[in-house]
């Protein structure tokens, strides 16, 4: 793997928008209904200002499109982007190439915060008056928060090693906690995989209101940052030496990484890979500067979630297969390819 140009190049952001739009208007397409693909251009089309088309299509099927498949496509976008750029941030600040967004106990806290939630009885509210994406939200911050203070303790470690470690033990921890509550209420199991495995099942556009800001936010701080996390990679004491504040800049991308993670996490259950799989495929395509990797990744990354959202839709229609199982699927052959081309590198 060779190092490709640090400058961002046009028809790189155009290749993944086409993936943005290509994934779009298939996951907009493909479902147990069956629309055609000129009859959902002419329905989009129909609602732009001062246009006007027919369609063709009935009640029934806009509701569909407006209703069910366009939130659940943007909602893919939203989190699938959040994700593969945490992942890559997150590759960057710890300069480990298996960082994922769960590395400092999300997943863990999200997963205790959903359980609680359950097995309390809280449950079918809508968008932001649901408990259980607020316990999600709660219990992946609290992981973070409690990762980050005690890491802060391991003054002796290295910062990076004392925040890996400091992951490792605190997802450990809301991990057990989650199996002591579940073997006590063991009827909540079912429920709680089913968050576990992953999903985009919406409420309509709630969830798409409730992720979306919190992933402007951060996905605008952790671009603004990209060109910092190169000099990360040199190390602290280098990156010092050139003028980085390298402490304030783990900070404020680790916060932000884990903020969107958490966000995304409690609207759409813990899934898997994407944080690896979409960073590594941009950085073996067009190069190892987190400045393209990180604009690229966003892009891809939704596209990669809503392509994935398709298959868990089609394969066993008309259930559902979870999403996260169809992303850890996919994870398992890319690892093997990213090692095999490593080896050939060296």
């Amino acid at each position: 793997m060779s190092l490709g140009p640090a400058r961002l190049r046009v028809w790189w952001l155009a290749s993944g928008g086409l993936a943005v739009l290509a994934a779009s208007l298939a996951g907009l397409v493909l479902g147990p209904a069956d629309l055609g693909l000129g009859e959902v251009l002419a329905e989009m089309a129909n609602r732009l200002p001062l246009v006007e088309v027919d369609s063709g299509l009935g009640e029934r099927q806009q509701a569909i499109i407006w209703e069910i498949r366009l939130p659940r496509v943007v909602l893919g976008l939203l989190v699938g982007a959040m994700l593969a750029t945490a992942g890559g941030a997150y590759q960057g600040v710890f300069r480990n190439p298996l960082a994922d967004p769960y590395l400092l106990g999300v997943a863990a806290g999200a997963g205790f915060g959903v359980t609680l939630a359950i097995v309390s009885g809280a449950g079918d509210g809508v968008g932001i008056l649901d408990p259980v994406p607020l316990s999600a939200f709660a219990g992946a911050l609290a992981a973070v928060t409690l990762t980050y203070l005690v890491g802060a303790t391991g003054s002796r470690l290295d910062p990076v090693t004392s925040l890996v470690l400091s992951g490792v033990a605190v997802a450990s921890f809301f991990t057990a906690l989650q199996t002591f509550i579940q073997q006590r209420e063991s009827e909540t199991i079912r429920q709680v995989y089913f968050f576990v495995l992953g999903q985009l099942r919406t409420a309509g556009w709630n969830d798409v209101a409730l992720l979306a800001p919190y992933t402007g936010v951060c996905l605008t701080v952790i671009l603004l940052v990209r060109h910092r996390l190169d000099a990360l990679g040199v190390g602290d004491e280098e990156a010092g030496s050139l003028g980085l504040d390298v402490k304030r800049m783990r900070l404020t991308t680790v916060v932000a990484a884990s903020l969107g993670t958490a966000a995304a996490v409690s609207v759409s259950g813990l899934i898997g890979f994407v944080g690896i799989i979409v960073p590594h495929t941009v950085r073996l395509l067009f190069g190892t500067s987190y400045r393209v990797i990180l604009p690229l990744t966003v892009l891809f990354g939704g596209a990669f979630l809503v392509l994935a959202d398709i298959v868990a839709r089609l394969v066993v229609q008309p259930a559902e297969l979870p999403i996260g199982v169809v992303t850890a699927f996919l994870g398992a052959p890319f690892f093997v390819l990213v090692l095999r081309m490593a080896r050939r590198t060296r």
